[in-house]
């Protein structure tokens, strides 16, 4: 892609013209930057002096996206363990009752490690959603990142070529 012009660029992605360039169709231009010609390159970025506010923004409502979500866990994580812990409180208060047959004893004890295995499976599983999310913002940073290095990129080469 090295000697492609502006309109192979715009006929690569689809497009009549930059107005039409939605999030998607950024992505794919990013990614095909490195292979086009330094002054092309320029060119583009010139068209869209928000090109890197564009990536920016994207970043942002991933954050604020992740952000949000991590609040709503950890509130419905902290009303899921408060439940368990006033079960346990329960299920001990009974199991202090002098009153109670072997049987009865047993249940509870039986019904208290339930409660421990659903804590301890609740907790893999918000471990698991976390560990998930950070491979989003990541992936969100990665992106961002690569913008800016294509976009620096694209900078300095058009610089030392001119110089």
């Amino acid at each position: 892609m090295g000697d492609v012009n502006e309109a192979a660029v715009k006929r690569k992605l689809g497009i009549a013209n930059w107005r039409n360039l939605s999030k998607d169709k950024v992505l794919q231009l990013v990614a095909a930057m490195p292979e086009m010609a330094t002054e092309v390159r320029l060119k583009l970025i010139e068209q869209f002096p928000a090109f890197k506010d564009l990536g920016k923004a994207d970043i942002d409502a991933v954050a604020e996206a992740h952000k949000s979500t991590l609040a709503a866990n950890e509130n419905s994580q902290n009303h899921f363990y408060r439940a368990s812990q006033d079960q346990r409180d329960a299920l001990r208060a009974d199991l202090g009752r002098d009153d109670l047959s072997w049987a009865q004893r047993e249940a509870l004890h039986d019904r208290l490690d339930q409660n421990v295995r659903r804590v301890y499976e609740k907790d893999s599983e918000s471990k698991q959603f976390l560990g998930a999310g950070m491979k989003v913002v990541a992936a969100a940073g990665a992106a961002a990142l690569g913008l800016g290095v294509v976009f620096v990129g694209g900078k300095i080469a058009g610089a030392s070529e001119d110089g």
